[in-house]
């Protein structure tokens, strides 16, 4: 799990971010599928509905069987309940694995920039919040979930490539290092 790889992500079509919170994961899928020419799908928006009312379970699990039979995309997002389902679909993962004082400012300038706007990785009707349990739980990851991230990792297909970024400067590294692939647009 490294970023030693000769040509990281090279030739993958279905990419999954993880990460703490604030630790950058739309923002890097966002950036990779401009990079790679692949659709970009922000769980938080498949999840939540105005007024962050989540998906009931069942119609979760089957919009995320949908979502991950596609052909390419680069899916960002946590929700370990998922995991698995989409662990199964995907030929690559980059773990975002920031220390947590880098989430925690991160948590607080995307509140602070995003305020009295809607995020662009968030629906429409659910405004930027934050809030004690939520800052504990970015500052608990490490402790409480880091783990079961790196043991999915460890389950994951043998032909999946696996990058674990430690540094904000590894995911710039990273994006650097891929050219360019332009969209393919049918007339």
């Amino acid at each position: 799990m490294s970023l030693l790889a000769p040509a990281p992500l090279q030739g993958r079509r279905r990419i999954l971010v993880l990460g703490c919170g604030g630790a950058g994961k739309s923002t890097f899928a966002r950036q990779l599928g401009d990079r790679l020419a692949l659709p970009v799908v922000h769980l938080d928006i498949e999840y939540w509905s105005f007024g962050w009312k989540p998906t009931p379970e069942a119609e979760w699990q089957e919009r995320v069987r949908r979502l991950v039979a596609a052909d390419d995309w680069v899916m960002d997002g946590n929700f370990s309940g998922s995991l698995s389902t989409r662990l199964s679909r995907c030929d690559a993962i980059v773990f975002l694995d920031l220390p947590r004082w880098v989430c925690i400012v991160s948590v607080l300038l995307r509140w602070f920039r995003y305020r009295f706007a809607s995020r662009p990785d968030l629906p429409e009707g659910c405004p930027e919040k934050i809030d004690l349990e939520f800052l504990r739980w970015v500052w608990d990851f490490r402790q409480r979930s880091r783990q079961k991230v790196l043991d999915a990792l460890e389950h994951a297909g043998p032909g999946v490539e696996v990058l674990q970024v430690t540094r904000r400067a590894q995911t710039r590294a990273l994006l650097e290092a891929l050219p360019r692939r332009e969209l393919a647009y049918a007339e």
